[in-house]
């Protein structure tokens, strides 16, 4: 991890998890509750950027939260106790080998994972084979194909053209909201139903010119300007210049959008 671009596991890309997180929260979580004495699987937490809304959402449910990183886990579980929940438990574990019994959970919720993941329908049969018949599965990924701003710049799209390919080559797809509904299909999921959750911004919503376009989106590709330059994809005036346009979208007259996609679908 250390010799490839994943973000998601350094301090500055904690601060951006967290700032996306509070930002989002009603865009893709509005519906995301579970009912009181439900069993709960959270399969990859990182920093608990998600576990403290699913915490407060279902605050009667049981939710156990797991990740491959134990730095992260440790982090989650500070985070989630600091701000007061009693209904999470933490421990550290691999989707892809994970310490449970079959059918353990009624819910299981997969935020930002498998576009990470070189396997994701390998991922999905594995959590799948924990839910109890009738739970429901939970997943939620962006789609950088989906960026589209005002004003356009070249420079820009190709900033974020080498962050996607930078994924690629760690073995995830930053492209993987698109494809949420055929992985759970090939997975066998029942009753599957994919909403495309659209983040628009423009001068008149501050919050998430500020939240979204700068401390999110924009912090993400400026995370990979040296690893797209030790790459040998992109040379740092260009990158430069396309951070600098992406930063252009937050003035006045800017526009930028994003779509996540959040699908849901049952285990028969």
């Amino acid at each position: 991890m250390n010799e490839r671009y994943v973000h998601g596991y350094d301090p500055r890309e904690n601060t951006r998890l967290q700032d996306q997180a509070s930002t989002l929260v009603e865009l893709l979580h509005s519906d995301t509750v579970y009912p009181p004495g439900s069993e709960v699987l959270e399969a990859g937490c990182g920093v608990g950027a998600q576990t403290i809304t699913l915490a407060r959402n279902s605050p009667d449910a049981h939710i156990t939260s797991i990740d491959i990183s134990e730095a992260s886990v440790a982090e989650a579980k500070e985070k989630v106790e600091g701000a007061g929940f009693t209904n999470v438990r933490f421990q550290r574990g691999d989707i892809f080998d994970l310490p449970f019994e079959p059918e353990s959970f009624d819910h299981v919720f997969v935020c930002f994972v498998l576009e990470h993941l070189a396997r994701p329908v390998e991922a999905l049969d594995s959590l799948k084979e924990l839910l109890k018949a009738g739970g429901t599965m939970t997943v939620i990924e962006g789609d950088h194909g989906s960026t589209f701003f005002h004003p356009d710049s070249e420079a820009a799209h190709e900033a974020i053209r080498y962050q996607v390919e930078l994924q690629k080559r760690a073995g995830g797809n930053a492209n993987i909201g698109r494809e949420l509904y055929p992985l759970l299909n090939a997975t066998g999921f029942d009753y599957i139903g994919v909403s495309p959750r659209m983040v628009y911004v423009d001068s008149s919503k501050p919050r998430l010119v500020e939240g979204f376009t700068k401390k999110t989106f924009t912090a993400m590709i400026k995370g990979v300007r040296e690893f797209s330059i030790e790459a040998g994809l992109i040379d740092g005036s260009t990158f430069d210049e396309g951070i600098e346009a992406l930063y252009r979208t937050t003035e006045d007259d800017g526009v930028f959008c994003y779509t996540f996609f959040k699908a849901v679908g049952m285990k028969a």
